[in-house]
């Protein structure tokens, strides 16, 4: 069965920091596709960053330069640093892991961005 826990976040003040992280588990991920999506209210999920099981990263334009993301291909951990956070960074985030057909998701977590 696989699972996706995630974690880190939370309300922070315009231009501050925060790290998601998430944990998968259930199967080898190795070659799984790791990324994080983010779904504002009244607004569709969109692609915050990705990165492949080779290492191929993809950040959406709105977020470059400010967020980072990591994995750890051992542990089957995805991370992203969220730096200069704004007020349009407010959203659910959500932890995805796709190979092919085979695509899960995490149960989200609040980033709220708010002075």
């Amino acid at each position: 069965q696989v699972q996706l826990v995630e974690s880190g976040g939370g309300l922070v003040q315009p231009g501050g920091s925060l790290r998601l992280s998430c944990a998968a588990s259930g199967r080898n991920f190795t070659l799984y596709l790791m990324g994080w999506y983010r779904q504002a209210p009244g607004k569709r999920r969109e692609l915050v960053s990705s990165v492949t099981g080779f290492g191929g990263i993809n950040y959406a334009d709105s977020v470059k330069g400010r967020f980072t993301i990591s994995r750890d291909r051992v542990k089957n951990t995805v991370s992203l640093q969220m730096n200069s956070l704004k007020p349009e960074d407010t959203a659910v985030y959500y932890c995805s892991v796709r190979l092919g057909a085979n695509e899960y998701w995490g149960q989200g977590t609040q980033v709220t961005v708010s002075s």
